[in-house]
């Protein structure tokens, strides 16, 4: 820290402010209508007859998802009790108390294993720079403007990011059209065929932890992420129950998806099979997709497999309550829209792969941008409570390098 200035001094929290409990809970809210907001650690929840604070202050989430984050309050609002409120004590600006806060480290006070909590008694050790009020205005007021340039900038960095992802996904509707006619997009030299008359289908094997047998290699749900090939050299190894069956091993070009995980954002998700060393099959959660046919590549399959609009299709189609399961019949009376030449079919393939590079250097590139302009705002945060806080004017120009 530099040298402290006349009237600067290190506090700790528990000295700039004080903390308040809520008794709601949000079952006592169901029959409740007013016009004051309350608020849960999601965010808003109803309007309601009653507030407990008649002046501006911060939340911070105590307990469960989200725990230790930290938001400003308008007056005449309330939280339920999930939540704390934290009152910033006289000649502590409210917003200074906000930024300052932003950079306890919440994670090393954390409770609880399977509900997290946060106890004010266990931060409120933390150092506290305390200035003037005059000079907690001025740190405020370039926070807020340095901020709002950071948020301008990754907000465009965001939007950037977005239409990168969103163009390959364009390219590939383009490719295979919007309905999966082939006279809609493609035109002669088409054919459209049930995915049923491609190929044959087999869910995942099920073991567990007693399970006594043959150990092998498994593809899980957490090996799809972003990859299209198995990532054989990652995978798991697993004792099943006896020995692996012919019917459950899996074998190069064999399509592997996501059946169910209770995860909707991961459901219909797929990887293709390259060459295969070792005994290797597939967990339960997933479905396996292997071409009794020549007329389709499997990379191909698999490229149409990874569309938005396939995707959805599939469970929309799927069955279960809230969230769909991929089954075997969506999977069967899929409409599969295929080039009846094989090379045309492979030339959409290398098409699809060189745009995917480049789409996939253009998103490395805006989320680097927002990685960085994450770290700014961190930087900028850190100097100003340590006595280092620089002209607006500096910060403005560092801005405008990281766009």
């Amino acid at each position: 820290m530099t040298q402290m200035a006349k009237g600067w001094k290190i506090k700790k929290l528990g000295e700039v402010c004080d903390k308040g409990s809520s008794n709601v809970s949000q079952n006592q809210l169901a029959s409740e209508e007013g016009k004051y907001p309350i608020y849960g650690a999601s965010g808003f929840i109803k309007d309601v007859s009653f507030y407990h604070n008649d002046k501006p202050y911060l939340s911070i989430v105590k307990d469960g998802s989200g725990v230790g984050r930290i938001t400003k309050m308008e007056a005449k609002t309330s939280v339920i009790g999930t939540l704390q409120y934290i009152f910033p004590k006289d000649g502590i600006d409210l917003h200074y108390l906000y930024y300052a806060m932003q950079l306890i480290d919440f994670k090393k006070y954390v409770a609880g294993a399977a509900i997290p909590h946060i106890y004010f008694k266990d931060y409120q050790n933390e150092p506290f720079l305390y200035v003037p009020l005059e000079e907690q205005h001025r740190i405020v007021s370039i926070l807020d403007k340095c901020f709002s340039a950071i948020d301008k900038a990754k907000a465009n960095a965001e939007r950037c990011l977005s239409l990168s992802k969103a163009l390959f996904e364009s390219y590939l509707q383009g490719v295979f059209g919007s309905t999966g006619s082939p006279t809609e997009k493609n035109g002669k030299g088409w054919e459209v065929k049930k995915l049923g008359e491609l190929a044959s289908f087999r869910n995942g094997m099920n073991f567990t932890k007693s399970s006594k047998g043959e150990t092998i290699k498994i593809v899980g749900v957490k090996d799809f992420q972003d990859n299209f090939w198995v990532p054989f050299d990652e995978l798991e190894s697993v004792v099943i129950d006896g020995k692996l069956s012919e019917l459950d091993e899996l074998k190069e070009k064999d399509i592997i998806a996501v059946r169910s995980n209770g995860n909707p954002a991961l459901i219909g998700r797929t990887l293709l099979a390259g060459d295969v060393e070792g005994k290797t099959s597939h967990s339960g959660f997933t479905i396996r997709i292997r071409l009794n046919s020549n007329e389709v590549l499997p990379i191909y399959l698999c490229r149409y497999l990874k569309t938005q609009k396939t995707r959805k299709e599939l469970i929309e189609k799927g069955n279960g309550v809230g969230i769909k399961s991929l089954n075997q019949g969506s999977l069967s009376s899929l409409s599969v829209p295929f080039p009846k030449s094989k090379t045309e079919q492979q030339t959409i393939v290398r098409q699809l792969d060189a745009l995917q590079e480049r789409t996939q250097t253009l998103v490395a590139v805006y989320q680097k941008k927002i990685a960085d302009l994450e770290e700014l705002r961190k930087s900028i945060l850190r100097r100003a409570f340590v006595g280092e806080l620089l002209t607006e004017k500096y910060y403005k120009l560092n801005i405008k390098t990281k766009r």
